[in-house]
C-alpha cells in the first residue's frame, strides 16, 4: 500500500498551544477513507480538542477494533500510543492497558459494527465495570468495508440505495450506554464541528466511562434520500437537546449563546461544563427523562444531540477495584511477584 507523505512545511505563523504545538502537531498520515466520509470530520474534531487542552501525546493511548471507524485512530496524534485490536475486542485491550497504567488518557474509536454487533458484550462490559476512558463510535449505520449492509445500529425505517427495506429494530447505543450506568452519554454530528469539539474535550476531561455516538454519514453506501444516517437527513432532523461550552479550570467563564435557561456541570478537575438547554424541560442529569427523552425523539423522527446524560458523581474501575496509586507498568517486580508465601496466603482466602 502506497501512503501519500504530508508535506513537512508549515505556516511560520500557525498557533501554538502552552506545549508550544500547532494544530498539525496533533494530526496523523493523510486520510484513505472516501471523500467526504464523516469519520475524517471527526479525525478533525479530535485533532482540535486535543490541541486545544493541550494534551501532549505520549499521554494519549489510541485505541480501535476493526472497520473504517478503526483506521481513523492512525490519521491523529500520530506520536502518540496506539493499538489496533481484533474486530470487536477494542474495551478488552483497553481494560488491560488502563489496568496497567490508569495515568494515560485512553481514547478508543469504534464503529457501529464493531460495537453493536461482534463487539456489543465488550462494549456493555466495559461501560459497568466503569471504565476510564473516552469511546467515540463512528455511527454510519452500515457496513462499508463489506459493501453497505445494514449495521445493527441503522433505524427500521432506513432504506439502503437500492430501496430495500431494514427488517429490524436499530440498537440505540446512547440508551444501552445510560442503561448500563455509563456516566456522560453524548450524541453528536460529524458536520457540526462546534458542538462535537466541546463533547470530546468535555469526555477526555470526565472521570469514568464516556460516550460519544457521532452521527457520521458513509458518502458511499449510505448517504441516499431513504437513509437517516444521511447528510440532508440529520441536518433536517437534528434537534439539539443542549448547546454546550466547556471552560478549562484555568479559563474565566465566557458565553457567546443566546439567553435561555443554563446549567452548570462541574469536572472532577474543576473545569467547568456550560449547557444551555435548548429544551427548556431537559434535565441531563436525570436519567429516566434522559431515557424517555431519546425514546421519544426517536418515535418523532429526531436526532437528538449533545449531552444526553451526566452524572458527576462517577466512578471508575481503580475506584471500585482500590487499586494502588502506582501504576502497575512503574511497579518493582518485587511487588508485582512477592513470592510463594504471598501466594499461599492467597490462596488459603479461596479455601
Amino acid at each position: 500500500m502506497t501512503h501519500i507523505a504530508k508535506p513537512k512545511f508549515r505556516h511560520p505563523d500557525l498557533p501554538v498551544n502552552r506545549l508550544g504545538l500547532t494544530r498539525r502537531d496533533y494530526e496523523g498520515v493523510v486520510s484513505t477513507l472516501c471523500a467526504g466520509c464523516g469519520h475524517d470530520s471527526i479525525s478533525a474534531a479530535i485533532i482540535q480538542a486535543c490541541f486545544e487542552l493541550e494534551i501532549a501525546a505520549h499521554r494519549i493511548a489510541k485505541v480501535s477494533g476493526i472497520g473504517c471507524s478503526s483506521k481513523t485512530t492512525n490519521y491523529f496524534a500520530n506520536t502518540a500510543h496506539g493499538f489496533n485490536s481484533v474486530h470487536g475486542r477494542m474495551p478488552s485491550v483497553a481494560t488491560g492497558a488502563n489496568l496497567a497504567n490508569p495515568d494515560l488518557i485512553y481514547l478508543g474509536v469504534s464503529g457501529d459494527g464493531d460495537t453493536a454487533s461482534i463487539g456489543l458484550g465488550q462494549f456493555c462490559h466495559a461501560i459497568r465495570r466503569r471504565l476510564n476512558m473516552v469511546y467515540i463510535v463512528e455511527n454510519n449505520g452500515t457496513y462499508g468495508l463489506t459493501k453497505g449492509q445494514f449495521s445493527a445500529t441503522n433505524d427500521k425505517r432506513s432504506k439502503n440505495r437500492r430501496g430495500v427495506e431494514n427488517l429490524f429494530e436499530g440498537i440505540d447505543l446512547c440508551a444501552l450506554a445510560i442503561e448500563m450506568g455509563a456516566g456522560f452519554v453524548a450524541r453528536s454530528f460529524s458536520g457540526d464541528k462546534h458542538q462535537l469539539v466541546p463533547l470530546i474535550k468535555a469526555a477526555i476531561t470526565y472521570h469514568g466511562f464516556a460516550l460519544i455516538d457521532v452521527i457520521s454519514p458513509c458518502v458511499t453506501f449510505n448517504n441516499h434520500p431513504t437513509s437517516t444516517k444521511s447528510y440532508d437527513y440529520v441536518r433536517d432532523h437534528n434537534f439539539m437537546v443542549d448547546r454546550i461550552d466547556f471552560v478549562p479550570k484555568r479559563s474565566e467563564i465566557k458565553t457567546q449563546y443566546e439567553p435561555g435557561t443554563s446549567v452548570e456541570l462541574t469536572l472532577h478537575d474543576g473545569s467547568a461544563l456550560k449547557l444551555y438547554k435548548l429544551a427548556d424541560d431537559y434535565d441531563p442529569a436525570d436519567r429516566g427523562q434522559s431515557l424517555a427523552s431519546l425514546d421519544r425523539y426517536d418515535r418523532d423522527g429526531a436526532v437528538s444531540t449533545g449531552l444526553l446524560y451526566f452524572d458527576e458523581n462517577q466512578t471508575d474501575l481503580h475506584d471500585l477495584l482500590a487499586t494502588t496509586d502506582q501504576p502497575l507498568n512503574a511497579a518493582p517486580q518485587a511487588d508485582l511477584c512477592p513470592g510463594a508465601d504471598q501466594l499461599e496466603a492467597i490462596n488459603a482466602q479461596y479455601r
